[in-house]
Protein backbone atom coordinates (compact mmCIF):
# COMPACT_ATOMS: atom_id res chain seq x y z
CA UNK A 1 0.00 0.00 0.00
CA UNK A 2 1.46 3.68 -1.23
CA UNK A 3 1.97 6.16 1.57
CA UNK A 4 -0.67 8.80 0.90
CA UNK A 5 0.52 12.08 0.05
CA UNK A 6 1.39 15.11 2.64
CA UNK A 7 -0.64 17.65 2.08
CA UNK A 8 -0.54 20.29 4.46
CA UNK A 9 2.94 20.77 6.90
CA UNK A 10 3.31 22.68 9.86
CA UNK A 11 6.66 23.09 11.62
CA UNK A 12 7.64 25.52 13.74
CA UNK A 13 5.00 27.70 13.41
CA UNK A 14 5.09 30.69 15.61
CA UNK A 15 2.53 33.85 15.35
CA UNK A 16 2.89 36.94 17.73
CA UNK A 17 -0.36 39.92 17.88
CA UNK A 18 0.85 42.78 18.91
CA UNK A 19 -1.41 44.41 21.57
CA UNK A 20 -2.72 47.97 21.92
CA UNK A 21 -0.71 48.86 25.18
CA UNK A 22 2.18 47.81 22.70
CA UNK A 23 3.15 44.27 24.51
CA UNK A 24 3.14 41.27 22.26
CA UNK A 25 1.12 38.23 23.09
CA UNK A 26 2.97 35.05 21.48
CA UNK A 27 -0.20 33.35 20.46
CA UNK A 28 1.29 30.28 18.58
CA UNK A 29 5.03 28.94 20.06
CA UNK A 30 6.49 26.39 17.73
CA UNK A 31 3.74 24.06 16.35
CA UNK A 32 4.11 21.47 13.86
CA UNK A 33 2.00 18.74 12.39
CA UNK A 34 1.24 17.30 9.44
CA UNK A 35 -1.88 16.33 7.05
CA UNK A 36 -1.99 13.41 4.85
CA UNK A 37 -4.77 13.24 2.22
CA UNK A 38 -7.82 11.60 2.81
CA UNK A 39 -7.89 11.51 6.61
CA UNK A 40 -8.41 14.10 9.49
CA UNK A 41 -6.76 16.13 11.57
CA UNK A 42 -8.10 16.94 14.59
CA UNK A 43 -6.70 20.25 16.61
CA UNK A 44 -8.19 20.22 20.14
CA UNK A 45 -7.83 22.72 23.06
CA UNK A 46 -9.42 25.07 25.36
CA UNK A 47 -10.00 29.00 24.22
CA UNK A 48 -6.36 30.94 23.65
CA UNK A 49 -4.90 27.68 22.80
CA UNK A 50 -3.71 28.43 19.25
CA UNK A 51 -6.13 26.31 17.35
CA UNK A 52 -7.70 28.98 14.78
CA UNK A 53 -4.80 30.88 14.66
CA UNK A 54 -2.78 28.23 13.43
CA UNK A 55 -5.16 27.54 10.63
CA UNK A 56 -5.75 31.07 9.28
CA UNK A 57 -1.90 31.31 9.17
CA UNK A 58 -2.12 28.38 6.98
CA UNK A 59 -5.06 30.37 4.80
CA UNK A 60 -3.40 33.34 4.59
CA UNK A 61 -6.15 35.31 6.39
CA UNK A 62 -4.07 36.50 9.51
CA UNK A 63 -4.58 40.69 10.44
CA UNK A 64 -1.61 42.14 8.35
CA UNK A 65 -2.44 44.90 11.01
CA UNK A 66 -1.02 43.32 14.11
CA UNK A 67 0.25 39.85 13.74
CA UNK A 68 3.33 38.37 12.52
CA UNK A 69 5.04 35.29 11.26
CA UNK A 70 8.17 34.98 12.97
CA UNK A 71 11.02 33.68 11.04
CA UNK A 72 11.97 30.36 11.21
CA UNK A 73 7.71 29.18 10.71
CA UNK A 74 7.50 26.96 7.88
CA UNK A 75 3.53 26.20 6.01
CA UNK A 76 3.47 24.07 3.11
CA UNK A 77 0.80 22.74 1.20
CA UNK A 78 1.84 20.08 -1.33
CA UNK A 79 5.17 21.65 -1.35
CA UNK A 80 4.68 25.06 -1.97
CA UNK A 81 5.82 27.52 0.89
CA UNK A 82 2.21 29.24 1.72
CA UNK A 83 4.41 31.97 3.83
CA UNK A 84 6.05 32.88 0.64
CA UNK A 85 3.20 32.76 -1.86
CA UNK A 86 2.03 36.48 -3.85
CA UNK A 87 -1.25 37.88 -2.18
CA UNK A 88 -2.34 36.75 -6.32
CA UNK A 89 -1.16 33.43 -5.71
CA UNK A 90 -2.28 32.70 -1.95
CA UNK A 91 -5.70 34.83 -3.36
CA UNK A 92 -6.06 32.04 -6.48
CA UNK A 93 -5.17 28.71 -4.28
CA UNK A 94 -7.60 29.51 -1.37
CA UNK A 95 -11.09 28.35 -1.83
CA UNK A 96 -10.15 26.21 -5.07
CA UNK A 97 -7.24 23.57 -3.34
CA UNK A 98 -7.74 25.37 0.65
CA UNK A 99 -11.03 26.30 2.00
CA UNK A 100 -12.63 26.71 5.41
CA UNK A 101 -15.48 26.63 7.11
CA UNK A 102 -15.82 29.74 9.74
CA UNK A 103 -17.40 28.66 13.37
CA UNK A 104 -20.21 31.38 13.45
CA UNK A 105 -22.17 31.29 9.85
CA UNK A 106 -24.29 33.92 10.47
CA UNK A 107 -20.84 36.25 10.92
CA UNK A 108 -19.34 34.68 8.00
CA UNK A 109 -22.53 34.89 5.31
CA UNK A 110 -23.30 38.67 3.95
CA UNK A 111 -26.16 39.70 5.09
CA UNK A 112 -27.95 41.97 2.33
CA UNK A 113 -27.53 39.02 -0.36
CA UNK A 114 -29.07 35.83 -0.61
CA UNK A 115 -27.19 32.91 -0.50
CA UNK A 116 -27.20 32.18 -4.34
CA UNK A 117 -25.70 35.18 -4.55
CA UNK A 118 -22.70 34.58 -2.58
CA UNK A 119 -22.46 30.94 -3.83
CA UNK A 120 -22.47 31.91 -7.38
CA UNK A 121 -19.79 34.12 -6.36
CA UNK A 122 -17.13 32.03 -5.55
CA UNK A 123 -18.27 30.07 -8.94
CA UNK A 124 -17.58 33.23 -10.91
CA UNK A 125 -14.54 33.80 -8.86
CA UNK A 126 -12.69 30.19 -9.05
CA UNK A 127 -14.61 28.34 -12.06
CA UNK A 128 -15.25 30.79 -14.30
CA UNK A 129 -18.87 29.65 -14.65
CA UNK A 130 -21.68 32.26 -15.55
CA UNK A 131 -25.17 32.52 -15.54
CA UNK A 132 -27.66 29.72 -15.68
CA UNK A 133 -24.72 27.38 -15.86
CA UNK A 134 -23.33 29.13 -12.30
CA UNK A 135 -26.99 29.25 -10.69
CA UNK A 136 -27.65 25.46 -11.70
CA UNK A 137 -24.25 24.14 -10.31
CA UNK A 138 -25.31 26.36 -6.99
CA UNK A 139 -28.07 24.85 -7.38
CA UNK A 140 -26.76 21.58 -7.02
CA UNK A 141 -24.17 22.00 -4.23
CA UNK A 142 -27.14 23.29 -2.03
CA UNK A 143 -28.78 19.93 -2.53
CA UNK A 144 -25.92 18.14 -1.93
CA UNK A 145 -25.33 19.47 1.22
CA UNK A 146 -28.93 18.68 1.79
CA UNK A 147 -30.51 21.80 1.95
CA UNK A 148 -34.33 21.59 1.17
CA UNK A 149 -35.95 22.52 -2.10
CA UNK A 150 -32.67 23.73 -3.75
CA UNK A 151 -33.93 25.84 -6.67
CA UNK A 152 -36.23 28.13 -4.25
CA UNK A 153 -34.30 28.22 -1.14
CA UNK A 154 -31.18 29.14 -3.29
CA UNK A 155 -32.91 32.72 -3.23
CA UNK A 156 -33.03 32.78 0.60
CA UNK A 157 -31.41 35.63 2.79
CA UNK A 158 -29.14 33.77 5.72
CA UNK A 159 -31.84 35.04 8.60
CA UNK A 160 -34.41 33.13 6.61
CA UNK A 161 -32.54 29.61 7.34
CA UNK A 162 -31.57 28.00 10.76
CA UNK A 163 -28.75 28.06 11.84
CA UNK A 164 -27.76 24.10 10.60
CA UNK A 165 -28.94 25.64 7.52
CA UNK A 166 -26.51 28.45 7.45
CA UNK A 167 -24.06 26.07 8.42
CA UNK A 168 -24.68 23.93 5.43
CA UNK A 169 -24.30 26.87 3.35
CA UNK A 170 -21.05 27.61 3.66
CA UNK A 171 -19.96 24.03 3.96
CA UNK A 172 -21.73 24.42 0.02
CA UNK A 173 -19.40 27.81 -0.45
CA UNK A 174 -15.89 25.63 1.22
CA UNK A 175 -16.60 22.41 -1.37
CA UNK A 176 -17.20 24.48 -4.48
CA UNK A 177 -14.38 24.11 -6.20
CA UNK A 178 -13.53 20.14 -5.16
CA UNK A 179 -10.89 21.11 -2.56
CA UNK A 180 -8.03 18.80 -1.67
CA UNK A 181 -8.29 20.50 2.16
CA UNK A 182 -10.87 21.25 4.24
CA UNK A 183 -10.25 23.35 7.23
CA UNK A 184 -13.71 23.19 9.97
CA UNK A 185 -13.42 25.17 12.82
CA UNK A 186 -15.84 24.26 15.15
CA UNK A 187 -18.45 24.07 12.77
CA UNK A 188 -20.79 22.39 14.88
CA UNK A 189 -20.12 24.48 18.33
CA UNK A 190 -24.27 25.98 18.44
CA UNK A 191 -26.28 23.31 16.64
CA UNK A 192 -28.06 21.04 18.72
CA UNK A 193 -27.17 17.69 18.86
CA UNK A 194 -29.39 15.91 15.96
CA UNK A 195 -28.07 19.04 13.48
CA UNK A 196 -24.54 18.18 14.86
CA UNK A 197 -24.52 14.66 14.16
CA UNK A 198 -25.90 16.22 10.58
CA UNK A 199 -23.55 18.41 10.09
CA UNK A 200 -20.80 15.70 10.89
CA UNK A 201 -22.22 12.98 9.09
CA UNK A 202 -22.69 15.15 6.02
CA UNK A 203 -18.67 16.74 6.14
CA UNK A 204 -17.77 12.22 6.03
CA UNK A 205 -19.60 11.93 3.46
CA UNK A 206 -18.30 14.33 1.22
CA UNK A 207 -14.76 13.58 2.57
CA UNK A 208 -15.45 9.83 1.30
CA UNK A 209 -16.96 10.80 -1.84
CA UNK A 210 -14.58 13.81 -3.08
CA UNK A 211 -11.19 12.41 -1.72
CA UNK A 212 -10.76 15.80 0.90
CA UNK A 213 -8.55 15.58 3.77
CA UNK A 214 -9.68 17.91 6.54
CA UNK A 215 -8.36 19.88 9.28
CA UNK A 216 -11.05 20.03 12.14
CA UNK A 217 -10.81 22.47 14.98
CA UNK A 218 -12.46 22.21 18.22
CA UNK A 219 -12.66 22.22 21.83
CA UNK A 220 -15.04 19.21 22.21
CA UNK A 221 -13.04 16.24 22.97
CA UNK A 222 -16.17 14.32 22.45
CA UNK A 223 -16.35 14.57 18.68
CA UNK A 224 -12.72 13.90 18.33
CA UNK A 225 -13.51 10.08 18.05
CA UNK A 226 -16.21 10.61 15.76
CA UNK A 227 -14.43 12.60 13.25
CA UNK A 228 -10.77 12.29 13.36
CA UNK A 229 -7.63 9.84 12.43
CA UNK A 230 -5.11 12.16 14.34
CA UNK A 231 -5.27 14.28 16.96
CA UNK A 232 -3.09 17.42 17.90
CA UNK A 233 -3.73 18.54 21.77
CA UNK A 234 -2.84 22.18 22.07
CA UNK A 235 -2.66 25.05 24.79
CA UNK A 236 -1.03 27.85 24.96
CA UNK A 237 -0.01 27.65 21.84
CA UNK A 238 2.45 25.09 21.79
CA UNK A 239 1.34 21.08 21.33
CA UNK A 240 1.03 19.03 24.35
CA UNK A 241 0.50 16.01 22.65
CA UNK A 242 -0.46 14.15 19.17
CA UNK A 243 -0.69 11.05 17.94
CA UNK A 244 -3.59 8.45 16.14
CA UNK A 245 -7.20 9.45 17.97
CA UNK A 246 -7.54 5.64 19.15
CA UNK A 247 -3.92 5.41 20.93
CA UNK A 248 -4.75 9.12 22.48
CA UNK A 249 -7.81 8.66 23.75
CA UNK A 250 -6.90 5.20 25.39
CA UNK A 251 -3.80 6.30 26.66
CA UNK A 252 -3.14 10.01 26.76
CA UNK A 253 0.32 10.62 27.70
CA UNK A 254 -0.09 14.36 28.94
CA UNK A 255 -1.46 15.83 31.56
CA UNK A 256 -3.59 18.28 29.86
CA UNK A 257 -4.90 16.15 27.55
CA UNK A 258 -6.15 13.32 30.73
CA UNK A 259 -7.85 16.92 32.41
CA UNK A 260 -9.34 17.48 29.08
CA UNK A 261 -10.82 14.28 29.03
CA UNK A 262 -11.91 14.52 32.40
CA UNK A 263 -13.92 17.61 32.29
CA UNK A 264 -16.85 16.72 30.21
CA UNK A 265 -19.86 15.54 32.40
CA UNK A 266 -19.92 11.45 32.24
CA UNK A 267 -23.40 10.30 31.32
CA UNK A 268 -22.72 7.34 33.20
CA UNK A 269 -22.63 8.57 36.53
CA UNK A 270 -22.87 12.37 38.70
CA UNK A 271 -19.77 13.40 40.79
CA UNK A 272 -20.36 15.92 43.20
CA UNK A 273 -18.15 18.20 41.29
CA UNK A 274 -16.83 18.53 38.20
CA UNK A 275 -12.76 18.34 37.81
CA UNK A 276 -11.44 21.14 35.83
CA UNK A 277 -8.36 21.39 34.21
CA UNK A 278 -6.22 23.46 36.75
CA UNK A 279 -6.82 21.40 39.15
CA UNK A 280 -6.63 18.14 37.59
CA UNK A 281 -2.94 19.26 36.65
CA UNK A 282 -2.53 20.18 40.00
CA UNK A 283 -3.00 16.87 41.07
CA UNK A 284 -2.50 15.03 38.59
CA UNK A 285 -5.20 12.93 38.54
CA UNK A 286 -9.00 13.12 38.94
CA UNK A 287 -10.47 13.94 42.45
CA UNK A 288 -13.04 11.00 43.25
CA UNK A 289 -16.05 12.49 44.84
CA UNK A 290 -19.58 11.63 45.83
CA UNK A 291 -22.22 10.99 43.65
CA UNK A 292 -24.62 13.99 43.96
CA UNK A 293 -28.30 13.18 44.50
CA UNK A 294 -30.68 13.72 41.77
CA UNK A 295 -34.75 13.57 41.82
CA UNK A 296 -37.44 14.53 43.61
CA UNK A 297 -39.23 13.29 46.30
CA UNK A 298 -42.86 14.40 45.58
CA UNK A 299 -43.02 17.00 48.71
CA UNK A 300 -40.92 20.19 47.64
CA UNK A 301 -42.16 23.38 47.82
CA UNK A 302 -43.03 24.51 44.00
CA UNK A 303 -41.94 27.93 43.67
CA UNK A 304 -42.94 28.31 39.93
CA UNK A 305 -45.87 27.18 38.23
CA UNK A 306 -46.63 27.41 34.92
CA UNK A 307 -50.16 26.35 33.21
CA UNK A 308 -51.20 26.48 29.35
CA UNK A 309 -48.69 29.06 28.36
CA UNK A 310 -49.20 29.50 24.91
CA UNK A 311 -47.17 31.87 21.86
CA UNK A 312 -48.27 32.45 18.08
CA UNK A 313 -46.49 35.28 15.97
CA UNK A 314 -49.01 36.39 12.94
CA UNK A 315 -47.10 37.32 9.69
CA UNK A 316 -48.78 38.84 7.12
CA UNK A 317 -48.96 37.23 3.93
CA UNK A 318 -51.55 39.83 1.84
CA UNK A 319 -53.57 43.03 2.90
CA UNK A 320 -56.24 41.32 4.71
CA UNK A 321 -54.80 38.15 5.62
CA UNK A 322 -52.61 36.90 8.55
CA UNK A 323 -50.94 33.61 9.25
CA UNK A 324 -50.31 32.11 12.56
CA UNK A 325 -47.23 30.49 13.53
CA UNK A 326 -47.94 28.41 17.04
CA UNK A 327 -44.43 28.79 18.91
CA UNK A 328 -45.78 27.51 22.03
CA UNK A 329 -48.48 25.50 22.72
CA UNK A 330 -50.25 24.93 26.20
CA UNK A 331 -47.08 24.50 28.25
CA UNK A 332 -47.42 22.67 31.71
CA UNK A 333 -44.77 22.07 34.51
CA UNK A 334 -43.84 22.51 37.88
CA UNK A 335 -40.27 23.68 39.05
CA UNK A 336 -39.37 23.10 42.83
CA UNK A 337 -37.49 25.17 44.79
CA UNK A 338 -34.09 24.49 45.26
CA UNK A 339 -34.28 21.59 42.28
CA UNK A 340 -33.53 22.11 38.21
CA UNK A 341 -35.78 21.18 35.20
CA UNK A 342 -33.66 20.69 32.09
CA UNK A 343 -34.83 21.48 29.44
CA UNK A 344 -34.23 20.07 26.00
CA UNK A 345 -35.37 20.04 22.07
CA UNK A 346 -34.20 20.94 18.60
CA UNK A 347 -33.94 24.67 17.45
CA UNK A 348 -37.34 26.26 16.77
CA UNK A 349 -38.72 23.88 19.44
CA UNK A 350 -40.07 26.60 21.53
CA UNK A 351 -37.60 25.93 24.43
CA UNK A 352 -36.15 30.09 24.26
CA UNK A 353 -40.10 31.13 23.31
CA UNK A 354 -41.36 29.36 26.83
CA UNK A 355 -39.06 31.01 28.75
CA UNK A 356 -39.12 34.73 27.42
CA UNK A 357 -42.91 34.22 27.72
CA UNK A 358 -43.26 33.23 31.11
CA UNK A 359 -40.21 35.87 31.96
CA UNK A 360 -42.46 38.51 30.19
CA UNK A 361 -39.89 39.26 27.82
CA UNK A 362 -42.26 38.53 25.32
CA UNK A 363 -46.11 38.87 25.40
CA UNK A 364 -47.84 35.16 25.88
CA UNK A 365 -50.80 34.43 23.71
CA UNK A 366 -52.23 32.67 26.85
CA UNK A 367 -52.28 30.64 29.91
CA UNK A 368 -50.82 31.77 33.80
CA UNK A 369 -47.35 31.52 35.38
CA UNK A 370 -47.66 31.40 39.17
CA UNK A 371 -45.14 32.88 41.44
CA UNK A 372 -45.68 33.18 44.80
CA UNK A 373 -49.42 32.59 44.04
CA UNK A 374 -49.21 35.62 41.75
CA UNK A 375 -49.69 35.42 37.94
CA UNK A 376 -46.96 37.09 37.00
CA UNK A 377 -48.84 37.48 33.13
CA UNK A 378 -51.49 39.48 35.03
CA UNK A 379 -49.57 42.19 36.70
CA UNK A 380 -48.70 45.72 35.56
CA UNK A 381 -44.81 47.08 34.93
CA UNK A 382 -45.04 48.21 37.97
CA UNK A 383 -46.20 45.32 39.85
CA UNK A 384 -44.16 42.89 38.02
CA UNK A 385 -40.94 45.17 39.21
CA UNK A 386 -40.56 43.46 42.23
CA UNK A 387 -40.20 40.13 40.76
CA UNK A 388 -37.77 40.82 37.81
CA UNK A 389 -35.03 40.95 40.64
CA UNK A 390 -36.45 37.40 42.01
CA UNK A 391 -36.23 36.05 38.10
CA UNK A 392 -33.64 36.49 36.26
CA UNK A 393 -32.15 34.97 33.05
CA UNK A 394 -28.29 34.39 31.21
CA UNK A 395 -28.68 34.60 27.53
CA UNK A 396 -27.44 32.11 24.88
CA UNK A 397 -24.94 34.85 23.13
CA UNK A 398 -22.82 36.99 25.90
CA UNK A 399 -21.84 39.16 22.69
CA UNK A 400 -25.27 40.90 22.39
CA UNK A 401 -26.14 40.46 25.99
CA UNK A 402 -23.50 42.90 27.44
CA UNK A 403 -23.62 46.77 27.09
CA UNK A 404 -20.36 47.58 25.23
CA UNK A 405 -20.13 50.90 26.99
CA UNK A 406 -19.84 50.05 30.37
CA UNK A 407 -16.67 48.31 32.07
CA UNK A 408 -17.74 44.97 33.67
CA UNK A 409 -18.10 47.07 37.02
CA UNK A 410 -20.81 48.87 35.74
CA UNK A 411 -22.32 45.91 34.45
CA UNK A 412 -22.84 44.50 37.45
CA UNK A 413 -23.53 47.63 39.47
CA UNK A 414 -26.69 49.17 37.73
CA UNK A 415 -29.29 46.12 38.38
CA UNK A 416 -27.89 46.13 42.02
CA UNK A 417 -28.72 50.32 42.03
CA UNK A 418 -31.64 49.68 40.66
CA UNK A 419 -33.02 47.43 42.82
CA UNK A 420 -31.59 48.82 45.95
CA UNK A 421 -29.25 45.34 46.36
CA UNK A 422 -26.49 46.44 48.86
CA UNK A 423 -26.71 49.69 51.96
CA UNK A 424 -24.19 51.28 50.03
CA UNK A 425 -22.08 52.33 47.12
CA UNK A 426 -19.16 50.69 48.92
CA UNK A 427 -21.02 47.30 49.73
CA UNK A 428 -22.19 47.01 46.78
CA UNK A 429 -18.51 47.17 44.82
CA UNK A 430 -17.35 44.77 47.38
CA UNK A 431 -19.93 42.24 45.94
CA UNK A 432 -19.20 42.93 42.40
CA UNK A 433 -15.76 42.08 43.21
CA UNK A 434 -16.88 38.85 45.17
CA UNK A 435 -18.83 37.88 42.12
CA UNK A 436 -16.06 38.25 39.76
CA UNK A 437 -13.88 36.39 41.63
CA UNK A 438 -16.80 32.86 42.25
CA UNK A 439 -17.03 33.51 38.78
CA UNK A 440 -13.15 32.70 38.08
CA UNK A 441 -12.68 35.97 36.81
CA UNK A 442 -9.47 38.34 37.99
CA UNK A 443 -10.20 41.77 39.83
CA UNK A 444 -9.05 43.39 37.34
CA UNK A 445 -11.76 42.69 35.31
CA UNK A 446 -13.79 45.13 37.12
CA UNK A 447 -12.31 47.70 35.51
CA UNK A 448 -12.55 46.59 31.43
CA UNK A 449 -14.83 46.70 28.73
CA UNK A 450 -16.68 43.23 27.09
CA UNK A 451 -14.25 44.04 23.72
CA UNK A 452 -11.27 43.08 26.16
CA UNK A 453 -12.91 39.47 27.14
CA UNK A 454 -13.23 35.89 25.62
CA UNK A 455 -16.35 34.73 25.09
CA UNK A 456 -16.25 32.62 28.44
CA UNK A 457 -15.32 35.11 29.98
CA UNK A 458 -18.17 37.38 29.14
CA UNK A 459 -20.81 34.66 29.94
CA UNK A 460 -19.62 34.65 33.62
CA UNK A 461 -19.97 38.45 33.67
CA UNK A 462 -23.26 37.75 32.37
CA UNK A 463 -23.93 35.30 34.53
CA UNK A 464 -22.84 37.23 37.44
CA UNK A 465 -24.58 40.09 37.01
CA UNK A 466 -28.04 37.74 37.35
CA UNK A 467 -26.43 36.66 40.81
CA UNK A 468 -26.17 40.37 41.77
CA UNK A 469 -29.61 39.85 42.14
CA UNK A 470 -29.63 37.11 44.36
CA UNK A 471 -32.54 35.28 42.41
CA UNK A 472 -34.85 32.74 43.89
CA UNK A 473 -35.44 31.36 39.85
CA UNK A 474 -32.30 31.37 37.74
CA UNK A 475 -32.97 30.79 33.46
CA UNK A 476 -29.56 29.40 32.08
CA UNK A 477 -30.42 29.93 27.63
CA UNK A 478 -27.86 27.43 26.55
CA UNK A 479 -25.60 29.47 28.99
CA UNK A 480 -22.37 27.20 28.83
CA UNK A 481 -23.27 25.73 25.12
CA UNK A 482 -20.39 27.45 23.47
CA UNK A 483 -17.44 27.00 26.26
CA UNK A 484 -14.52 25.20 27.01
CA UNK A 485 -15.12 21.94 29.36
CA UNK A 486 -13.20 23.45 31.69
CA UNK A 487 -14.58 26.73 31.24
CA UNK A 488 -17.99 24.75 31.44
CA UNK A 489 -17.25 22.29 34.14
CA UNK A 490 -16.17 25.71 36.51
CA UNK A 491 -19.26 27.03 36.16
CA UNK A 492 -21.48 24.24 36.35
CA UNK A 493 -20.14 23.77 39.74
CA UNK A 494 -20.57 27.06 40.19
CA UNK A 495 -23.99 26.63 39.79
CA UNK A 496 -24.37 23.73 42.31
CA UNK A 497 -22.59 25.40 44.66
CA UNK A 498 -25.01 28.10 44.58
CA UNK A 499 -28.27 25.90 44.57
CA UNK A 500 -26.33 24.15 47.45
CA UNK A 501 -26.39 27.64 49.35
CA UNK A 502 -29.37 29.26 48.78
CA UNK A 503 -31.94 26.89 47.69
CA UNK A 504 -31.55 28.71 43.94
CA UNK A 505 -34.06 26.87 41.30
CA UNK A 506 -32.72 26.67 37.87
CA UNK A 507 -34.76 26.10 34.51
CA UNK A 508 -31.62 25.05 32.46
CA UNK A 509 -32.06 25.04 28.43
CA UNK A 510 -28.96 23.55 26.74
CA UNK A 511 -28.33 21.06 23.44
CA UNK A 512 -25.79 19.37 25.36
CA UNK A 513 -27.78 16.75 26.58
CA UNK A 514 -25.05 15.30 29.07
CA UNK A 515 -24.61 18.96 30.57
CA UNK A 516 -28.29 18.57 30.71
CA UNK A 517 -28.10 15.26 32.59
CA UNK A 518 -25.44 16.39 34.90
CA UNK A 519 -27.78 19.09 35.98
CA UNK A 520 -31.07 18.12 36.30
CA UNK A 521 -33.21 16.74 38.63
CA UNK A 522 -36.09 16.99 35.87
CA UNK A 523 -36.26 16.67 32.29
CA UNK A 524 -38.76 18.24 30.33
CA UNK A 525 -38.18 17.31 25.71
CA UNK A 526 -39.80 19.77 23.59
CA UNK A 527 -40.51 19.48 19.99
CA UNK A 528 -42.64 21.64 17.60
CA UNK A 529 -43.61 23.80 20.30
CA UNK A 530 -44.75 21.18 22.62
CA UNK A 531 -44.02 19.41 25.34
CA UNK A 532 -43.85 15.50 24.20
CA UNK A 533 -42.21 13.93 27.49
CA UNK A 534 -41.23 14.90 30.92
CA UNK A 535 -39.54 12.41 33.65
CA UNK A 536 -36.87 12.39 36.13
CA UNK A 537 -33.82 12.86 34.93
CA UNK A 538 -32.44 9.25 35.40
CA UNK A 539 -35.69 7.26 34.11
CA UNK A 540 -35.57 9.57 30.79
CA UNK A 541 -32.46 8.99 29.83
CA UNK A 542 -32.55 5.19 30.71
CA UNK A 543 -35.55 4.58 29.49
CA UNK A 544 -36.74 7.55 26.90
CA UNK A 545 -40.63 6.90 26.21
CA UNK A 546 -40.84 9.12 22.97
CA UNK A 547 -39.03 8.24 19.52
CA UNK A 548 -37.70 12.19 19.25
CA UNK A 549 -36.20 11.06 22.45
CA UNK A 550 -34.98 8.47 21.11
CA UNK A 551 -33.34 10.09 18.34
CA UNK A 552 -31.54 13.15 20.56
CA UNK A 553 -29.95 10.56 22.91
CA UNK A 554 -29.04 8.67 20.51
CA UNK A 555 -26.95 11.97 18.64
CA UNK A 556 -24.89 12.37 21.71
CA UNK A 557 -21.02 12.35 21.20
CA UNK A 558 -19.69 8.79 22.59
CA UNK A 559 -23.52 7.70 23.59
Amino acid sequence: MSTPETLLTVRNLKVDFRLDDGAVLHAVRGVSFSVLADTTVALVGESGSGKSVSALAAMGLLPASNATVLPGSMIEYRGRDLLRLQPREMTALRGAEISMVFQEPMSSLNPVFSIGFQLIEVLEKHLGLRGRFARNRAIELLREVGIPDAPTRIDAYPHQLSGGQQQRVMIAMAIACEPRLLIADEPTTALDVTVQKQILALLAELQKKRRMAMLFITHDLGLVAQVADHVVVMRDGEVREQGAVADVFRAPQDTYTKALLACRPPLDRRPHRLPVVDDFLKAGAVVETAERQRGLRGDEDIVLEVRQLAKSFYFRESLLRQREFKALGNASFKLAKGKTLGVVGESGSGKTTMVLTLMRLIPASGGTVLFDGRDLLSLTPAQAMTYKRRIQIVFQNPYASLNPRFTAGQILLEPMRIHGIGATEVERVALAHELLRKTGLPETAFHKYPHAFSGGQRQRIAIARCLTMKPDVLVCDEAVSALDLSVQAQLLNLLQDLQDESGMSYIFISHDLAVVKYMSDTVMVMKDGEIVEMNDADALYRDPQQDYTRRLLAAVPGS
